[in-house]
């Protein structure tokens, strides 16, 4: 559900004493590094460019939304991270994805294998697609834990004992019963925390969601949403959350990343993506939403016109420039660098060159 009190609140400055702080992380608290990250699929119509060289840090023990329109690359990018790209038609042409200092691209199958779901976890949008239907939702938790943490739970009577401590953890009412119910016993909003609870059965370092609310309604959203938050902060897990919905990010994450056809065009704490958003494309999104004001002052809904470019034939220059009112002769010639006009807010943008 879209918090439109709490968007006016950051987009105005007004409950700055209520704001996470934001900064950009250094070093030592950085627990992904993706650099110049690029992502093609080679299909019988074209090369489909779908990350650009992406550039790209995840803090410890922080949420990183990762925002834009659909087709942008945001999916692709938490699929390479994990490096679950199907080959052919998928390749990761280059970059580096440095998960606590290991290049994840440098792994053989058996590392990687070591990672996911290990150190990483994902979860992706469709609980009941991804839950298998003939296994109970114990089992399964089960198997995650005896394939990971066989040092945890070496048998399966003691798997079974922390996949019934994992429901309780994430809500699951009368877990001791409900472990051998099977997924279509469950509500969406449950099978959703069964989701979190198997992601979370190996205290991942970073944990991928990718739209984890988008089929639920409502009220379940925020209570996923809520629970997501608490579990993060008991376990200090960092989340890269992948969604369309700009009122999730203000309720739920310290830091914002703006995708636009493959790549980052903005990165910034969500302070400051909602208070002064330098990218026309922001900008674009931030006036797409609802608000309360708006409502009073009976304004119309703002659409960015045009629609995302197709990712085999990109627009020479800013692949913007066709739908921003704001174009210059530069931006149709040349792609613009990552600029850095305030210390921890970079931008994509030729109107930022000079600072």
């Amino acid at each position: 559900m879209v918090d439109t009190d709490l968007i006016d609140r950051k987009a105005t400055g007004q409950a700055a004493g209520d704001l996470r702080h934001t900064r950009e992380p250094d070093d030592r608290d950085v627990l992904v590094d993706i650099q110049d990250l690029c992502t093609y699929f080679y299909t019988p119509e074209g090369v489909v460019h779908a990350l650009g060289g992406v550039d790209l840090r995840i803090g410890r023990g922080r949420t990183l939304g990762l925002v834009g329109e659909s087709g942008c690359g945001k999916t692709v990018l938490a699929l390479t991270i994990l490096r679950l790209i199907p080959e052919p038609p998928g390749k990761i042409v280059r970059g580096k994805v440095l998960f606590e200092g290991t290049d994840l691209l440098s792994l053989d199958q058996t590392g990687i294998r070591e990672i996911r779901g290990n150190k990483i976890s994902m979860i992706f949008q469709e609980p009941m697609t991804s839950l298998n239907p003939v296994f109970t939702i114990g089992f399964q938790i089960e198997e995650v834990l005896m394939l990971h943490q066989s040092h945890r739970a070496p048998t399966r009577k003691q798997a079974r004992e922390l996949a019934a401590e994992l429901l309780d953890m994430v809500g699951i009412p009368y877990p001791g019963r409900r472990i051998d119910d099977y997924p279509h016993q469950l509500s969406g909003g449950m099978c959703q925390r069964v989701m979190i609870a198997m992601a979370l059965a190996c205290r991942p370092s970073l944990m991928i969601a990718d739209e984890p609310t988008t089929a639920l309604d409502v009220t379940t959203q925020a209570q996923i949403l809520a629970l997501m938050g608490e579990l993060k902060e008991e376990l200090n897990t960092s989340i890269l959350l992948v969604t369309h919905d700009l009122g999730v990010v203000a309720q739920s994450c310290e830091d914002v990343a703006v995708m636009y056809t493959g790549n980052v065009v903005e990165h910034a704490g969500v302070e400051d993506i909602f208070s002064r958003p330098l990218h026309p494309y922001t900008r674009g999104l931030m006036r797409s939403i609802p608000t309360v004001e708006a409502r009073r002052r009976g304004e119309q809904l703002h659409a960015i016109p045009g629609n995302v470019p197709t990712l085999r034939d990109m627009p020479k220059g800013c692949t913007f420039h066709n739908r921003c009112d704001e174009v210059m002769d530069i931006c149709r010639r040349e792609r613009p660098p990552m600029f850095r006009p305030h210390p921890d807010h970079c931008v994509r943008c030729w109107r930022y060159a000079n600072g």
